[in-house]
């Protein structure tokens, strides 16, 4: 497998359709055993299910490896008027367990950047709650974004904020994938000794996102403030955070780690920046395992089960 292979989504087992609470139809893919362990990957802003691609490599062998585009993003539409909150991404991760999990069934939600924004906008569910083994927080924050992102080589303070939060939410075109481009993009999510193989995926992904959902939830980001469901995520979870990322520093990590009820522990990963499963995909997908093998019990449902959750949203 070369350099760029290893970056390539792999054909998914199966895809589904769940429907979330407001109507917006999920994209969601299914790879690995259908009676493995299950785990539920969860990409970020401007992202896709094909961020995941060296991680699902990396978990398919011996796991049920569920992933969806959120909304706006890869294969699932944008929504209507008003379905761009952190109340929205809460209810379509409720609908993609709704549809994959089997009745009783657990599994480990592994978040990046806003998916790890989603778990935790949604640990107050009790829908969610029950479904929840164990969580992997990887590269995110939940508050404060504007204010501590590092992205723009500013001093802290008004004028860094004020021009962070244009960035975010600027809806002009990113045109074609150009070495400039890739430069640009290198800088602000990925650590400086990124391979290109690594730089060149992420660009692609990230520039396929559509620029007004991206717009949307970069607005959403300038106000994100979840501080109050930190509480809230009860089960046993894993921080993880590259020592240079621009986008979500290390000071957010360090700040969940000590406020969530149950940290299993902080990783932070030398020289990283935000991409870290694309950076890293061995330590996301160890950190994924460990959470697996410690809190996820033999596998709950046989694959007639997995077949029944998912034929009711097909």
């Amino acid at each position: 497998m070369g350099p760029q292979d290893a970056y390539a989504p792999p054909a998914p087992r199966r895809t589904l359709t769940a429907t979330s609470a407001d109507g917006t139809a999920l994209h969601v893919e299914t790879h690995g055993p259908d009676d493995a362990p299950a785990v539920v990957l969860i990409h970020g802003w401007t992202c896709s299910t094909a961020f995941w691609a060296p991680v699902v490599r990396a978990l398919a062998d011996s796991h049920r490896v569920i992933a969806y585009d959120l909304r706006g993003h890869g294969r699932s539409p944008a929504p209507g008027p008003g379905g761009y909150s952190t109340r929205a991404l809460a209810d379509d991760l409720a609908a993609v367990l709704d549809a994959t999990l089997a009745e009783g069934e657990r599994a480990v939600l592994a978040g990046h950047s806003m998916g790890g924004m989603t778990v935790v906008a949604a640990a107050d569910r009790p829908s969610v709650r029950e479904r929840t083994a164990a969580a992997l927080l990887c590269s995110t924050g939940v508050s404060r974004l504007l204010a501590e992102a590092l992205v723009l080589p500013l001093a802290a303070g008004r004028v860094r904020r004020r021009l962070t939060r244009s960035v975010l939410g600027t809806s002009a075109p990113l045109g074609p994938v150009t070495p400039l481009g890739k430069r640009v993009l290198k800088y602000a999510t990925l650590g400086p000794a990124a391979p290109p193989a690594a730089v060149d995926a992420c660009a692609r992904i990230v520039y396929a996102c559509d620029r007004r959902a991206r717009a949307a939830w970069g607005g959403v980001l300038a106000e994100l403030d979840l501080d109050a469901n930190i509480r809230e995520l009860n089960a046993p979870t894993a921080v993880v955070v590259g020592t240079a990322d621009r986008l979500t520093p290390a000071v957010h990590a360090r700040r969940l780690a000590a406020r969530l009820p149950d940290c299993t522990g902080l990783t932070e990963l030398p020289g990283l920046g935000h991409m870290t499963p694309v950076e890293a995909p061995e330590a996301v997908g160890g950190a994924v395992r460990e959470l697996v093998a410690a809190h996820l019990a033999a596998p709950q449902a046989t694959q007639e089960s997995h077949t029944t959750a998912e034929e009711r949203t097909a």
